[in-house]
C-alpha cells in the first residue's frame, strides 16, 4: 500500500501486510487498516488489527473476520466526543458480547466457540492507542531497537502444553490490555500472529525489520520467513510506519507533558537539558522565569518552569501545559514564540524567544506619563494585529495589561503571557475560572466580574486593549474613576460614568475618545463587533462621535487646533519681522 495521500500537516503512515493460511487448509488468521478519510483522520485517526481465530474453536475463521472488519467498522462509526480508549472499549465489548452470546446460542462450551485474540492499535494525532488480548502482538522498531509492548495472555502447562486464558469470546467478563505510546516520525510497528513470532527470534524478526525494502516486501518475508522455519500455523505480519505527524492536540500535549517531573529551582550558573541559567528574571507563588542560553548554540531564551507548590495539583498542570500548546499553534510577529529545541525536555517546563525591550508600565514611566497620541494609536494597533491572530485560533487572550505588553526601542510591540488564554471547546476547570480567568483587575472586562454576566468573547479583549489605550493615553488613569475596582455587580457597573480621556490629555481628539468610550462599554454587545472596525475609528474620525461638534476646536480636534496656532504664530512672526525693517 502507497502512503496515504494527506497533507503535511495531517497524520501519515505507510502500511504493509501479508496474511497466508500456511500449511493448513483454511486461514483463521485476519488483518485491516482504515486509514480515516478527511476529519476522520483527525478525529479517528488510523486503525490496524490483526486477530487469530482459536483452532480449537469451531468458529474461529467467523471470530477473527468479525473481529478485524467489526472494528474497524464500529470504531469509526463511534461519536467523535468519546475518547479514543471509551470508542475503542466499547466497540470490543460490544464484539466480545457477540462471538460469546454466538457460540451459546450454538450450543457450543466456551473454549469452542467463536474465540479469537485481537490486537489493535489506533494512531491518532502524535499517540498511539494499544488493545491487546491473546497472544497475537505488536511490536515497535525505533531507532534501530525493537521492543514487544505487548504480553502473550497464555498459561504454560508444559513445554509443549498452553492454552490461551484470555481472548475474544471466551467469557463475558474481557480484560483488554490498554497502552498509549508517544509517536515519535519513523516509528515502525509490527501487528503479528503467534505464528509468526513462535517461529522466530527476536534478532531474526528485528533483522528483517530493519532491511531497506517496502514494507508490503518486509511484511512478506516475514510470513515466508516463518514457514521456512517450520511454522504449521496460519501467518500474518501487518507492519506500519509513522512518516509525518501533525501538531499536538490540547488532550494529548496536557498527557504527554504532564508525565514529566517539576524542575527544582534553579539558580545562575545550574544547568538543565543542555541550558544554563544566566537570570532569575520572576519568581512567585505560581511560576519561575529564567533567562537561560543553550549552550549547543549560544542562543538566548527564557524558560518557564511550574511552581513546586502545585506538584500534585492536577488543573495547575493542564493549565499550564495550555500555555506551551497555546503558543505553538499561532505564530505573528507581535506574540512572544514558543521555542522548540531538538533536545527533548527531561523536566516540565518551556522555552519562549528572548525578547529586548520593556514593558508598558517601564515605557509609559520613561515618557513621564505623557506619550504622543500618534505614538500610542502605533502601539495598540499592533496589540490588536497579535490578539486577532489568537482570535483567529479560537483563543481569547485574557490577561492584557501593560506588564503583558513589550515594547522595543525601535517601537515593535510584543504581546506575552498564554497563562490566562481561553481557547473554544476546551473544558475549565474550575480553578481556571477562579484563579487565572479574570486576568488583572484594572484591566479585565466588566463580564469576568459579574455573575451570571454573558460568556466573555472576543469583545472581553477589545475591552482590555481600550482600557491600555486609555492608561497610555492619559498617564495612567482609569476611564471611570476610583469606583471601578469597586464594582462587582452589575448594578454597580451601570452606575459608573465614562470620564473622557481628553480631560487628562487635551491632545486626544473627541471623536478618538468617542471610540474609546464606546470599546470600554459596560455591555459586550455594545462595544465594536470587530477589532478592525474599532481600529479604524481610532484613526479616523467618525461622524457618530463628533455630536459635540460645538465645542471649542481645541476639545474637538486638540492636534489639529495647535497646528492652526503654530501657523498663525508663524505668520505673525514674519509679518513682524518684515515691520521691523522698515
Amino acid at each position: 500500500m502507497n502512503p496515504s495521500n494527506t497533507a503535511s500537516s495531517r497524520l501519515r503512515v505507510t502500511v504493509g501486510q501479508s496474511c497466508l493460511a500456511g500449511t493448513k487448509d483454511q486461514n483463521e488468521d485476519c488483518t485491516g487498516v482504515r486509514i480515516g478519510a478527511g476529519e476522520d483522520l483527525c478525529t479517528k485517526g488510523v486503525a490496524a488489527v490483526v486477530a487469530d481465530g482459536v483452532g480449537a474453536a469451531s468458529g474461529s475463521k467467523v471470530a477473527s473476520e468479525t473481529c478485524v472488519q467489526g472494528f474497524l467498522s464500529d470504531y469509526f462509526s463511534t461519536p467523535d466526543s468519546w475518547t479514543v480508549k471509551t470508542s475503542a472499549q466499547r466497540v470490543m465489548d460490544g464484539l466480545n458480547r457477540w462471538l460469546y452470546g454466538q457460540g451459546h446460542a450454538e450450543g457450543l462450551s466456551d473454549e469452542k466457540g467463536y474465540v479469537s485474540t485481537l490486537s489493535a492499535m489506533v494512531l491518532r494525532s502524535r499517540t498511539a492507542f494499544i488493545f491487546h488480548i491473546g497472544d497475537t502482538r505488536v511490536y515497535r522498531m525505533r531507532d534501530g531497537v525493537m521492543e514487544q509492548l505487548t504480553r502473550d495472555h497464555r498459561s504454560v502447562v508444559s513445554r509443549q502444553t498452553s492454552y490461551l486464558n484470555r481472548a475474544m469470546g471466551l467469557n463475558l467478563s474481557l480484560q483488554v490490555d490498554y497502552k498509549e505510546v508517544v509517536l515519535e516520525v519513523g516509528d515502525c510497528f509490527l501487528l503479528c500472529s503467534d505464528g509468526v513470532h513462535d517461529w522466530m527470534t527476536d534478532d531474526l524478526i528485528s533483522e528483517v525489520l530493519l532491511s531497506s525494502k517496502g514494507l508490503e516486501h518486509t511484511a512478506a518475508e516475514l510470513t515466508e520467513r516463518a514457514l521456512a522455519a517450520g511454522s504449521d500455523d496460519n501467518v500474518t505480519s501487518l507492519l506500519l510506519r509513522v512518516d509525518e505527524l501533525p501538531e499536538s492536540d490540547m488532550e494529548e500535549a496536557a498527557r504527554i507533558l504532564g508525565e514529566r517531573p517539576f524542575p527544582p529551582l534553579l539558580d545562575p550558573g545550574m544547568k538543565l537539558d543542555g541550558l544554563e541559567v544566566e537570570e532569575i528574571l520572576v519568581e512567585s507563588t505560581r511560576s519561575q522565569l529564567y533567562r537561560v542560553t543553550d549552550l549547543e548554540n549560544g542562543r538566548e531564551l527564557v524558560m518557564k518552569t511550574p511552581s513546586p507548590n502545585y506538584r500534585d495539583d492536577k488543573d495547575y498542570i493542564a493549565r499550564f501545559v495550555a500555555e506551551e500548546w497555546i503558543g505553538k499553534r499561532v505564530s505573528h510577529k507581535n506574540l512572544v514564540q514558543v521555542v522548540q529545541r531538538d533536545r527533548k525536555p527531561t523536566f516540565l517546563y518551556y522555552l519562549m524567544e528572548s525578547l529586548d525591550g520593556k514593558n508598558l508600565a517601564q515605557w509609559l514611566e520613561e515618557k513621564k506619563g505623557k506619550p504622543a497620541v500618534e505614538e500610542v494609536v502605533g502601539i495598540v494597533k499592533q496589540i490588536v494585529d497579535a490578539v486577532r491572530a489568537l482570535h483567529r485560533k479560537e483563543t481569547l487572550h485574557q490577561d492584557l495589561k501593560l506588564e503583558n505588553v513589550i515594547i522595543s526601542d525601535q517601537g515593535k510591540v510584543c504581546v506575552i503571557d498564554y497563562g490566562s488564554c481561553s481557547v473554544a471547546g476546551l473544558k475549565e476547570s474550575p480553578s481556571d475560572k477562579d484563579e487565572e480567568v479574570l486576568g488583572t483587575l484594572d484591566f479585565s472586562a466588566p463580564e469576568y466580574r459579574m455573575p451570571d454576566s454573558e460568556k466573555a468573547n472576543t469583545r472581553a479583549d477589545q475591552f482590555s486593549i481600550a482600557m491600555i489605550a486609555y492608561h497610555l493615553l492619559t498617564g495612567g488613569k482609569c476611564p471611570y474613576g476610583d469606583k471601578w475596582e469597586k464594582a462587582d455587580s452589575l448594578r454597580d457597573f451601570h452606575a459608573l460614568e465614562y470620564i473622557p480621556s481628553y480631560r487628562y490629555q487635551a491632545m486626544v481628539p473627541v471623536w478618538m475618545d468617542g471610540a474609546l468610550k464606546k470599546a470600554l462599554r459596560v455591555s459586550p454587545s455594545s462595544r465594536y463587533p470587530s477589532m478592525s472596525e474599532w481600529m479604524h475609528d481610532m484613526g479616523h474620525p467618525n461622524p457618530e462621535f463628533m455630536e459635540s461638534r460645538h465645542l471649542p476646536m481645541m476639545e474637538r480636534d486638540p492636534v489639529k487646533f495647535w497646528k492652526l496656532i503654530s501657523a498663525l504664530l508663524f505668520v505673525l512672526v514674519v509679518i513682524l519681522m518684515v515691520l521691523g525693517d522698515f
